[in-house]
């Protein structure tokens, strides 16, 4: 039982789950749109798993479920980058061809959630141990970058939905733990 929970296959699997209805339902018919929200939700929510990930590490140092979700943060980090792509292009079937996709590109829910898919593209490209080696400490300030992809993309859901309690659900949890490790790590760097 021990080696299936760490079996990274297992784990994948875990997170192309919900993608399976998704893809059943687009397969047999539904629309594009109906699929944009479910998408960019997941995406979204992987995102913020991955971002709460350390913080949480450092508040439950000897907790061995935080130490072994570290060891798969950049699985779910490429999870999130694969539904956002999804999300995408989705949304860019949806709209039917370019010019009405470049229509709406300068809106600021729209223009947000551009920044956060391109910004998720390099660093799902250097998820893996080959470029983790090859950037060295570089790696680490690229992956950086996620911070500004979270910002896009909260921005992208408050102004697409035009209500701010959803998102807010989501993020203040997420920018709470992220202030405690910014004081923590401060703290630590002090002593």
């Amino acid at each position: 039982m021990k080696s299936a929970l760490n079996s990274p296959y297992l784990f994948w699997l875990i997170l192309i789950l919900p993608s399976i209805p998704m893809t059943m339902g687009l397969v047999s018919g539904a629309e594009a749109e109906r699929l944009l929200h479910p998408t960019g939700e997941f995406s979204a929510r992987f995102l913020i798993i991955v971002m709460i990930i350390s913080p949480l590490r450092l508040m439950f140092p000897d907790n061995r479920f935080w130490l072994w979700m570290m060891r798969r943060r950049r699985y779910i980090g490429v999870a999130a980058f694969c539904y956002a792509f999804a999300h995408t292009v989705l949304y860019i079937i949806d709209r039917g061809n370019l010019a009405n996709v470049l229509g709406e590109a300068l809106e600021l829910g729209i223009w947000t959630g551009w920044v956060a898919m391109f910004i998720f593209i390099p660093l799902a490209i250097t998820s893996n141990d080959w470029s983790v080696k090859r950037l060295g400490v570089n790696w680490k300030r690229l992956q950086q970058g996620v911070y500004v992809a979270a910002v896009g993309t909260l921005l992208h859901w408050i102004f697409i939905h035009n209500h701010v309690g959803p998102a807010l659900v989501h993020f203040v949890p997420l920018a709470a733990l992220e202030l405690y490790r910014v004081r923590k790590t401060k703290a630590l760097q002090v002593a």
